[in-house]
């Protein structure tokens, strides 16, 4: 049975963004499987941040840019002013795990909104960005512009903020293991093989016996 890892994340967080290059080396040829989770940081109605503001200024230079230096990505502050709500892209998202895309789908939005600076808020951007990773584009603006996955968003982020506790983002569920923030390839690693050595039963070699039929 594949290990599963759940990822909780936000589309805004540039540590979800820069945990996904350690975790796609450190799951290769091993027996998992990765779902991304939604979590959103800032759900509407409260204020989002500004790019331009002293908060973002100070963590991106202090944090997200040594870091993404020493692991060779390539991230920058994206411009788009206030930073966009994420609730229509993780419909999308859930229309997207729907049809077999939904990592695929995460890691598209991750890297227009940090990469290219696209405002993963609007429906256009939103559809254009669905079509490229090869999702029908009619369909997916059809879910966003009817709210079709907002009652399965709504869940999934009760999940985080209730079931699962989720306090901050990235989080990894790996197996029983909860750990936050983002790690290295080795940890992560560590973890899985922790993880899928409990899921071994222990060979127990007391207690043999033979049968009437011999040994």
């Amino acid at each position: 049975m594949s290990l599963k890892i759940k990822v909780y994340s936000d589309y805004v967080c540039p540590f979800c963004f820069l945990a996904e290059k350690p975790l796609e080396e450190a799951v290769k040829g091993k027996d998992v499987e990765v779902e991304w989770m939604p979590y959103e940081l800032r759900p509407y109605p409260n204020e989002t941040l500004r790019p331009e503001g002293d908060y973002l200024q100070s963590t991106w230079k202090q944090s997200v840019y040594p870091m993404a230096e020493q692991m060779g990505v390539h991230i920058v502050l994206p411009k788009v002013s206030p930073q966009p709500y994420t609730h229509l892209a993780f419909e999308g998202y859930q229309y997207a795990k729907e049809k077999g895309k939904g990592n695929e789908y995460n890691d598209r939005m991750l890297r227009a909104f940090f990469q290219e600076e696209q405002d993963i808020g609007d429906i256009d951007v939103l559809t254009k960005l669905a079509g490229e990773i090869g999702l029908d584009e009619t369909e997916y603006r059809a879910a966003l512009e009817t709210r079709k996955y907002k009652e399965e968003h709504q869940k999934a982020l009760q999940h985080a903020y209730t079931e699962a506790n989720i306090t901050a983002v990235p989080t990894f569920v790996i197996g029983g293991t909860t750990i936050a923030g983002v790690r290295s390839k080795e940890t992560i690693e560590q973890m899985i093989n922790d993880e899928l050595k409990k899921q071994k039963p222990d060979l127990l070699i007391e207690g043999m016996a033979c049968g009437v039929d011999g040994c």
